[in-house]
């Protein structure tokens, strides 16, 4: 077995907690090593924003809290510490130019994820932090209290002796980007509590055919309601989406998937046009049927709906789509105008978790100190990231929260 000295702090996971809590930890001058499992870091960072990566949400401390929906009083000092406008800083500062876009989104002005995480991996390496590819297989604790990391390279066992390890190996998404929840079992090890693991920010498995006829379309502004058993709505938001073959995606139901959680089945229905209210759009209605009153009903409906959705829209209308257009009854318009108001699909489930963006559940906030990430159970043991059970709405925050925690935990280790 190799035995490797001259480590202070082992840091397991080089994405973006790992690497801002390497950086701040070399930064302090400690002694830092990072074992990463692939054969680069940030291979998750570098596809986050679709590739742009969106860096962080442009807002207060307050409006902050307002979005994370998992233990959002544990990030306070963290947030605190190293805030959205900190994140900016750090990145502008370090020649990466940022941009805020809708939604206070904040991207780097190159539109390029790689550029954040070469950013991060340069500062690491100007900083002599040690990076090496391995698999990390246990902590090895003396007495209560961090003394190596075990892990795997280049085929054979090596000893990494250190006085604090900082577990930031992510969630369980993504697993071909490393994150395959190896974290949880090393805690779990330690005696930590790990929640339990699901998926947030994911997809939504509907049950209707209707998202199948629809597959493919991209639906801008249009509104989405979710409605439980009991008629209690549980989110509404206005924005993109998109049909799939298994039911729906897009920014907002990804949304919606953090506030409904395991509240299924239940009721989803989408508002073509939300800008107009019943009486406009009927008035709207009235003028287009007018002007293609001797066209079939299939016919008519091309500058009110996307191509792709007339067929099935008008399957679930009810309405014969060969009838004329002129020929079509007032109840029969009404019941139209208020399927285009409201097109009700049931939602049974979501995706597995490793095609979420994100890992609802993790270690136990309980066992963790907010103020440093040092663990309340092994002296020497920090967490950073995904791995903790915290988690936000799409938009910047939860990787702001892999940076907040991950420079905590670099600047205490």
């Amino acid at each position: 077995m190799t035995r490797i000295n001259n480590c202070e702090v082992c840091i397991i996971g080089g994405g973006a907690a790992g690497l801002m809590a390497a950086l701040i930890a070399a930064e302090s001058g400690r002694k830092v090593v990072i074992i990463e499992k692939n054969k680069f870091c940030g291979k998750k960072l570098n596809i986050t924003g679709k590739g742009r990566c969106n860096i962080t949400n442009n807002c207060d401390i307050t409006a902050f809290m307002e979005n994370v929906t998992v233990n959002p009083r544990f990030l306070y000092k963290a947030l605190t510490t190293f805030s959205p406008t900190d994140t900016i800083s750090f990145f502008e500062n370090r020649g990466v130019p940022v941009k805020t876009e809708q939604g206070r989104r904040v991207f780097p002005v190159s539109d390029k994820a790689r550029d954040v995480t070469d950013c991060l991996e340069h500062g690491c390496r100007t900083a002599g932090v040690r990076i090496l590819q391995g698999e990390v297989k246990k902590i090895v604790t003396v007495d209560g209290k961090v003394k190596s990391v075990l892990f795997r390279h280049e085929n054979e066992d090596c000893l990494i002796d250190c006085e604090s390890a900082i577990l930031a190996t992510g969630g369980a998404t993504y697993p071909l980007t490393g994150s395959t929840g190896d974290g949880y079992r090393i805690a779990k090890e330690l005696g930590h509590t790990i929640t339990d693991i699901k998926p947030s920010l994911v997809p939504l498995l509907v049950k209707e055919s209707f998202c199948v006829e629809c597959m493919g379309l991209s639906l801008k502004n249009v509104k989405v309601s979710f409605y439980d058993k009991n008629n209690k709505e549980l989110y509404s938001e206005t924005g993109e989406m998109l049909f799939t073959h298994f039911g729906v995606t897009g920014p907002i139901i990804l949304s919606a998937s953090a506030h409904i959680k395991s509240e299924f089945p239940c009721r989803m229905f989408i508002d073509m046009k939300p800008g107009l209210d019943e009486e406009t759009l009927d008035r709207r209605l009235v003028r287009d049927f007018e002007e293609n009153k001797n066209k079939n009903f299939i016919n008519s409906l091309s500058a009110l709906l996307p191509q792709k959705m007339i067929e099935p829209i008008i399957k679930l209308s009810g309405i014969d789509g060969l009838k004329k257009v002129n020929e079509i009854t007032r109840t029969e318009r009404k019941s139209f105008l208020q399927l285009l108001k409201g097109i009700p699909l049931t939602i049974k489930g979501t995706r597995p978790v490793s095609e979420a963006i994100i890992t609802s559940g993790g270690v136990s906030v309980k066992e963790i100190n907010p103020s440093t990430m040092e663990s309340k159970l092994v002296k020497g043991l920090f967490f950073a990231g995904e791995i903790i059970d915290v988690d936000a709405y799409t938009g910047g925050y939860n990787l702001q929260i892999a940076f907040s925690t991950g420079y905590v935990a670099g600047q205490n280790s």
